[in-house]
């Protein structure tokens, strides 16, 4: 049974606990850190062709669009990837798992900088995310076996801040490489880096770790959960949101700014560096206020930032603001989301945080999809306006997937 402030943050109990091997005695500080690094290399591995959509075009000799597709396609394969490879490998231990996905991951970048053409990059880039399609379910449920109940929706924000410092750092620098020494470059450091994250999870995460296996019947009871699928409705609709705009930034900011690489650069930067804030705000909050109060506000947040960017488009100082506010609230939800769901139904969490990232890449795949349409068409304008509707529908379900007794705008009990 989770214990009573678990119960008030979220409002809901279940009888049910995930089955959870004891771990021996041991210092754990490592394992969080570890988690989040690995986070932090998977979320550049996955937008990397958005650091360098230019380098990517004229080096292979193919159109923006079909570069955005390496998104788009890889979304589609982490999408189905995610909770199959989940359920394949929930019996595995986690240390191996963990470890393992990064050194495929360095394997593959090395890979792709060797790459001939675009074909083959789009094999190679397909087959290195198939690999890393269970990374973040399962970080965010090996952390949850980690740490006390109480302090598991702080610990997930946490590992979760690597995806928001992919964005505030990982991309600009893939940008800046890939403009100064090329697109192969790129994707070499994306390896090394992939190789030391591998040692620190080695080293880092406890053996003998492993979560409630994910069976057959589990899949049926999230599919039969009203609230669960909600969240991963909410899930996609946020996610869809920014990523027709943020894959093509690049192109975005050309278009409307006339931006340079430093630029570009500049607004990766901000962008990642406004969700790692907002997932900092977040973490500090959300025992206080409760997870929901907490997505509400940088829904909000979020949405303010679309329209600010939408309106102003064209205008530095406007879409400088845009980008900070949609930023501080892009990660931080994606982290309440996932406490949510585990808390929602904690014997379920492995398969509904599978699901959780399915809806991720679901929201990826669309919205780049959207975004590649109008880029194509150059209705650049459009992209912004489709984001806000995105996020309007999300924030509308959002208010739906309130538990019973769960805090939406006092204090948290």
């Amino acid at each position: 049974m989770r214990s009573a402030a678990l119960a008030t943050l979220f409002g809901r109990e279940h009888s049910a606990a995930p089955s959870v091997a004891k771990l021996p005695p041991m210092d754990n500080r490592l394992a969080a850190p570890s988690l989040m690094l690995g986070n932090f290399v998977v979320g550049v591995c996955v937008l990397a062709p958005a650091g360098m959509l230019n380098e990517l075009s004229a080096g292979l000799a193919v159109s923006i669009g079909q570069v955005g597709l390496l998104i788009t396609y890889g979304a589609v394969v982490l999408c189905f990837g995610s909770p199959l490879v989940s359920w394949l490998t929930s019996r595995m231990d986690r240390r191996t798992l963990m470890s393992g996905i990064l050194l495929l991951l360095a394997l593959g970048n090395l890979a792709s900088a060797f790459a001939p053409n675009y074909a083959a990059l789009l094999v190679i880039r397909l087959l290195m995310l198939v690999a890393a399609a269970p990374f973040t379910p399962q970080a965010a449920s090996t952390i949850a076996l980690i740490v006390s109940p109480e302090r598991r929706p702080g610990a997930i924000a946490f590992v979760f801040l690597g995806w928001s410092l992919s964005l505030a750092i990982g991309l600009p620098l893939i940008g800046y490489l890939a403009h100064q020494f090329g697109w192969r470059a790129s994707f070499g450091v994306l390896a090394a880096a992939s190789a030391i994250v591998f040692v620190l999870l080695a080293v880092g995460l406890p053996g003998a770790l492993r979560g409630a296996p994910v069976s057959l019947a589990s899949w049926g009871a999230i599919l039969r959960d009203r609230r669960i699928l909600l969240l991963l409705a909410v899930t996609a609709l946020t996610i869809a949101g920014p990523f027709g705009t943020f894959t093509f930034l690049a192109a975005v900011l050309k278009h409307f700014l006339s931006a340079d690489a430093a630029t570009i650069s500049l607004f990766f930067a901000l962008f990642g560096f406004a969700g790692l804030i907002g997932n900092i705000i977040a973490t500090r909050i959300v025992t206080r206020v409760g997870a929901l109060t907490t997505t509400v506000g940088f829904m909000l947040s979020s949405l303010a930032g679309a329209i600010v960017w939408s309106l102003g488009a064209g205008w530095f100082g406007a879409m400088i603001v845009g980008a900070g506010l949609w930023g501080l609230g892009f990660a931080s939800i994606n982290s309440m989301q996932q406490a949510r769901l585990i808390a929602a139904a904690p014997a379920l969490a492995a398969g509904s945080v599978a699901l959780n990232t399915s809806a991720i890449y679901i929201g990826q795949a669309v919205g780049s999809g959207v975004g590649g349409v109008l880029v194509e068409r150059s209705m650049f304008s459009a992209l912004g306006y489709v984001a806000i509707a995105f996020l309007v529908a999300s924030t509308l379900v959002l208010l739906l997937t309130r538990a019973p007794n769960e805090k939406l705008l006092s204090r948290a009990a």
